[in-house]
């Protein structure tokens, strides 16, 4: 009974906002977000709601629902993208408030790991239920919708799927994952008319290393052992370095621009700095170069320089 009378107080606020909305000019679209609580995923919730949109966004937990519910423009869902019962119901819900859906923002993931011979397999699978098999669950279960808008599916990646190293291999390899989806998503949907797109941030202040630390100093406890004060000190420090990070705006714009431009990208890297930007370039042309170093197909320099050109439109 009181899942039913939550379904219906949040059809009654989808109607609420949808009245609203039909006095304002512009044409409001409804989006799905993902992993719409903190970081990435409530910065964009936060700045599409406030433009007049309106926001599906994610959430886990009771008290997560409510703070979303509170903003205007933004109805919350429930929704872990590891649990396809509640991916379903997110569905019947979207689909009972009668509001259609123009994009799913696949944003909820997750970091965690470490070096590939001493990680646990079951660590390392985590991270792939949520940020490969959570990102294939829902964009199975929404793109029917959709596909019927003609609308966007765009997806949080990182520069890490170009960019790799010690104690990355989960993560990296998550993200190179949603690389390729992106690539045989746009071309299954194109189409279709729907546009697809991956923004790949960099370091941007968001808690997933936070949470990360914090799954880690569980599994010690669970496992029978004891938080020192060292792990504690640790948490701190990477706490410290996490919140100097710039805000994830930069992220949001990117965001905008592939879910509302008539002229959407494949790729946007967004990055804080410039230092992020050349590595992240400076790792594809070199993986460019392995990729031509052997057997007897591989092109001359001038030959690349040429493609290089081609593809820049010179």
């Amino acid at each position: 009974m009181s899942r039913l009378l939550s379904r219906l107080a949040g059809i009654f606020l989808v109607t609420m906002t949808l009245a609203a909305a039909a006095q304002s000019p512009e044409p409001q679209k409804s989006i799905l977000i993902t992993g719409a609580t903190s970081g990435i995923g409530r910065n964009l919730a936060e700045t599409l709601a406030r433009e007049g949109h309106h926001v599906y966004a994610g959430a886990r937990t009771d008290a997560e629902m409510a703070e979303l519910n509170a903003i205007d423009n933004i109805t919350a869902v429930r929704l872990d993208v590891t649990k396809q019962d509640e991916i379903d119901a997110a569905v019947q819900f979207i689909e009972d408030s009668g509001t259609g859906l123009y994009a799913l923002v696949n944003n909820a993931g997750i970091y965690d790991g470490g070096s590939v011979l001493d990680t646990e397999i079951d660590v390392m699978n985590l991270v792939y239920q949520v940020n490969v098999e959570g990102v294939l669950r829902t964009t199975k279960a929404f793109g029917p919708m959709v596909i019927e808008s003609k609308g966007r599916i765009a997806t949080t990646g990182s520069i890490a799927g170009t960019v790799s190293g010690p104690g990355f291999a989960a993560y990296s390899g998550s993200k190179h994952y949603i690389e390729a989806f992106t690539d045989s998503l746009a071309a299954e949907l194109e189409p279709l008319g729907v546009k697809i797109s991956v923004i790949e941030p960099g370091n941007y202040q968001t808690q997933i290393r936070r949470s990360a630390a914090k799954r880690s100093m569980a599994r010690v406890v669970g496992n029978g052992g004891v938080v020192t004060s060292g792990m504690e000190k640790q948490y701190k420090a990477m706490e410290e370095v996490e919140l100097s990070y710039k805000k994830p705006d930069e992220v949001t714009l990117a965001y905008k621009h592939a879910l509302l431009s008539d002229a959407p990208l494949r790729r946007y890297v967004v990055v804080p700095n410039a230092n992020e930007q050349q590595y992240t370039i400076e790792t594809k042309i070199r993986e460019l170069v392995e990729l031509n170093s052997w057997g007897p197909h591989s092109y001359d320099n001038q030959e690349l320089v040429e493609k290089l050109k081609s593809a820049l439109g010179q």
